[in-house]
């Protein structure tokens, strides 16, 4: 029924009749374009047909022997070849993306890594994947984990990550043990080893719990055993700013070994004693996370060497 006001709808043209009609076009010649697609005469005229009834107007001159394309056929021949080209990319866009060539992946980590395993993973993800866009973002472990949760990252490089976390998955990437950071003027920088309890009566500079729950009770809990409360005098969020707040001589700290790439005038790093303390860097990702390209980063990750450290 014709409403009045309203202009009649016209279903797109079906893409395989616009397939028929480029080839056909190019070809002139029914015999051949109908080899070309694989197909008899007859369906490709009734393709040819149906079209040209879409249209409204002929597409191709019909005269003994030969065709032509008609001024309506000219005209359609360039939109047809971009809408078929248009399918073309996007089916192969749509692959790569489903097949984990391509598409974009958003990746947390924490500064420390980019002394240590970040450079190497992306290097060799790129190499690998040159069609991904990495999207990367400098985050400490507890905004690593919300965003993981409310889906604003896709994979996260963390440390001291928590036993479990509902819908998270993680994978240990490498363990190291801590080192004393201390300020170069103070008196157990000279030593070689620092036993942990010589520190009692030094001031502390440390991250704040609320970034890294775990890593922060991790040190606070290494100077329990050693039989003393840490005194905490700063609290600073990025690793190299602990180091620099050291460095002008506001305290002492304790710091993943990696952090020892540093380098900062004023700052000394030395072993500590008990050695057998570690911290543990993790890969996070969301366990249902359909992205065929956190598995890729995940096997990357299981394959890369973390530069040494460990």
């Amino acid at each position: 029924m014709d409403i009045p006001g309203r202009t009649e709808h016209r279903p797109e043209l079906p893409l395989p009749q616009l397939h028929a009609f480029t080839v056909l076009a190019e070809e002139l010649h029914f015999g051949r374009a109908a080899a070309r697609l694989g197909i008899a005469q007859p369906p490709l005229s009734q393709q040819i047909r149906r079209l040209e009834e879409r249209v409204g107007h002929p597409l191709f001159g019909r005269e003994p022997g030969r065709i032509a394309l008609t001024p309506a056929g000219r005209e359609l021949l360039p939109a047809a070849r971009r809408a078929l080209a248009d399918l073309a990319d996007g089916l192969a866009a749509a692959r790569a993306v489903g097949g984990g060539e391509a598409g974009r992946l958003r990746i947390g980590f924490s500064a420390s890594l980019a002394l240590t395993l970040l450079p190497g993973l992306l290097r060799t993800f790129r190499e690998r994947h040159p069609g991904v866009h990495l999207d990367i973002r400098e985050m400490t472990t507890a905004p690593q984990l919300a965003a993981l949760n409310d889906r604003t990252i896709d994979l996260g490089l963390l440390r001291e990550p928590p036993d479990t976390e509902p819908g998270l998955g993680f994978r240990t990437v490498l363990t190291e043990p801590f080192v004393a950071v201390l300020p170069s003027a103070h008196p157990l920088a000279a030593e070689r080893t620092v036993r942990l309890e010589r520190l009692a009566d030094s001031p502390f500079v440390l991250l704040p719990r609320a970034v890294g729950p775990r890593l922060y009770d991790r040190i606070t809990g290494l100077c329990t055993a050693a039989g003393f409360t840490p005194g905490i005098a700063q609290h600073a969020v990025e690793w190299q700013t602990v180091c620099a707040l050291v460095g002008a001589g506001l305290g002492v700290s304790l710091a993943p070994a990696s952090i020892r790439r540093i380098r900062l005038r004023g700052v000394a790093f030395r072993r500590i004693e008990p050695g057998s303390a570690r911290t543990r860097v993790a890969v996070a990702w969301r366990r249902t996370d359909p992205n065929p390209l956190v598995a890729q980063l995940l096997a990357t990750v299981s394959h890369t060497d973390p530069d040494g450290i460990g």
